[in-house]
């Protein structure tokens, strides 16, 4: 506890420090406010509680903020242990946020910091709009796209009571990435959508006749066979039952071609499209999401422009540079996108198309014209409804030139979609 408070005085030392030889320069802003008073009264919104999360709470903790709020709906696995250190083998099976809030609370007990064991997409807007500012610490590039897209939409509905700065950070083994977002100011998270790794897949073709690695055989099991077998019941990456299925039907096939290699944590790492991460990494990641998050709060110093890159694959390079605005970006620009395939593509492969475009990258697109009904992932009454679009051509189905209405699991909002046959 008093070295928390140590800590504490030395973040106090450094915001009241002036610049030398400058006369009549003031700490105090036009509300009367210290940069300390602002950090002092400043709640921050931490998103994952996981390898980076872990770091950003602590430093949090450790640089003076006093009101923290940590939400993940994630529980604690075996395998987390090795870098989310705010976390014991106890702890295995428990929430995330909990355990993280809890383990904060008892190092620092003069800061007040809350846990959510929910799904971001649970909380109601109001919730967002009580945060000074948002930091994310996932690993989801479909969630930081949802979170981008209601915050960014927060703005256009509130006005500046709306307007939540987004430090956003990611890793990836030795490389990392940090970004400071204004909504409506500087570019957002989908306006450099192409930065971001694509998943890798595998070839159906060598998934289902000529496997070569450990990788297709698990694919083989979870892509394929678990279909099959269990049509209405989706793949869970977190149940430990599913990976066991897909362990054993992925070795057995292995075996049947040679290969070597299949365990339980591969398997949920291809299941589960797990990005490698490595500790040192998300220390020095979550290190600039906090030093960040205290200039952006105090405005005791300019604030990153916008985007940091760290890479530690051959020696040590970090560079910043101001990523550029896309007035074109589905989220803070006209939210409008268009496609030009022949009139005689599938509905299915239009689908296929907004997935794989590096402009939408979509995850599960529904699908309307006006007020019919093209193709709707949800629920399942409407998918069986609608499910015999997907083999008729568009051109059986609408004009060239007409604009969908596609909804997605992103984004908070829908955008328009012009379809033009080429």
């Amino acid at each position: 506890m008093a070295s928390s408070f140590k800590c504490d005085a030395g973040i106090s030392r450094y915001l009241q420090l002036k610049a030398p030889h400058v006369e009549g320069f003031s700490l105090v802003n036009d509300e009367n406010e210290t940069p300390r008073d602002l950090l002092a009264k400043a709640k921050v919104l931490v998103i994952g509680a996981g390898g980076l999360g872990c770091e950003i709470l602590k430093n949090l903790a450790m640089s003076g903020f006093n009101d923290i709020h940590v939400i993940d709906m994630d529980t604690i696995d075996l395998s987390n242990l090795n870098r989310q250190f705010l976390f014991r083998k106890d702890d295995v099976g428990k929430p995330k946020a909990e355990v993280a809030a809890a383990f904060i609370r008892r190092r620092s007990p003069h800061v007040s910091i809350t846990s959510h064991f929910k799904r971001i997409q649970e909380m109601p807007e109001e919730f967002y709009l009580d945060f000074t500012l948002i930091i994310c610490g996932l690993d989801s590039i479909e969630a930081r796209r949802w979170i981008n897209a209601l915050i960014c939409g927060l703005v256009e509905e509130h006005g500046f009571k709306g307007f939540k700065p987004i430090i956003d950070g990611g890793t990836e083994g030795l490389r990392g990435n940090a970004r400071v977002i204004l909504p409506s100011i500087n570019a957002c998270l989908d306006c450099g959508l192409d930065l971001y790794s694509k998943k890798v897949t595998y070839p159906i073709c060598t998934i289902a006749n000529t496997p070569r690695l450990p990788e297709h055989c698990i694919e083989w099991a979870s892509v394929l066979e678990w279909p099959r077998i269990f049509s209405d019941k989706k793949l869970d990456g977190d149940d430990p039952d599913h990976i066991n299925w897909v362990v054993e039907k992925a070795s057995a096939r292995a075996a049947d071609f040679n290969i070597s290699g299949i365990n339980y944590s591969l398997a949920q790492g291809v299941v589960k499209n797990i990005i490698p991460a490595i500790a040192s990494t998300n220390a020095i990641v979550a290190a600039v999401c906090t030093n960040e998050a205290l200039k952006a709060v105090t405005t005791c110093n300019p604030y990153l422009d916008n985007y940091m890159f760290y890479s530690g694959l051959e020696g040590v390079y970090m560079f910043s540079f101001p990523y550029a605005r896309n007035p074109d970006c589905l989220v803070c620009g006209k939210k409008e996108g268009s496609l030009s395939l022949p009139a005689d593509t599938a509905l299915e492969d239009l689908i296929t198309a907004l997935r794989e475009s590096p402009v939408f990258q979509l995850r599960a697109p529904t699908l309307s014209l006006g007020q019919t009904n093209l193709y709707f992932q949800k629920p399942k009454e409407l998918e069986e409804l609608t499910r015999p679009n997907l083999a008729k051509s568009i051109g059986e189905l609408f004009e060239s030139g007409s604009t969908l209405t596609v909804t997605d699991p992103t984004l908070t909002t829908s955008l328009s979609v012009t379809v033009t046959f080429c």
